[in-house]
């Protein structure tokens, strides 16, 4: 292949990186990948506090240069108070789309030291295929632990961290 055309290519893929933390605590409940995680503990925050998705959005939003969650979904307003994340997904898709960009793929990792999430990962990955527009196949979620170490070791929060490729479709 030569330079020229090599470069056309890769001036279509964008690559964006997010990363999200909440806080851990009773009465909450638990949300993840758009999925309820049966747990004594739930993600604290203005909306549902669904960690991967938050770090999803962000990576999104951060391909295709349009900022973050924060300035499209400020934590300051009402409209977003007690949000299902799984809209605020679909609204950075649609906000990428507008600007000519489609999804490639998605490889997530969440830290966390309990529940155990490798139960849940498949209905996560077809939730957030589906509002993505892409295959189950094109979403990776991965989960690990601190080892007991920090907060996360603590089960006062939790972390998931997002990689996105997007590509312009014109």
């Amino acid at each position: 292949m030569e330079a020229k055309q090599l470069t056309k290519i890769m001036t279509k893929l964008r690559i964006g990186f997010g990363i999200d933390f909440h806080q851990l605590t009773e009465g909450r409940d638990l949300w993840i990948g758009g999925i309820k995680i049966p747990h004594t503990k739930g993600a604290l925050g203005h909306s549902d506090a669904d960690v991967l998705l938050h770090a999803i959005c962000d990576a999104l939003l951060g391909a295709a240069c349009l900022g973050d969650i924060g300035k499209h979904f400020p934590d300051t307003s009402n409209e977003f108070k007690n949000i299902d994340s799984k809209i605020l997904l679909k609204k950075t898709v649609e906000l990428i789309q507008q600007e000519g960009y489609n999804i490639v793929n998605i490889d997530s990792s969440l830290c966390l030291e309990s529940p155990k999430i490798k139960p849940y990962i498949e209905q996560m990955q077809q939730a957030i295929a589906v509002i993505c527009k892409v295959e189950v196949n094109d979403v990776s979620i991965k989960a690990t632990t601190t080892e007991k170490m920090g907060f996360v070791g603590r089960e006062e929060g939790l972390i998931a961290y997002a990689t996105v490729l997007i590509e312009r479709n014109n």
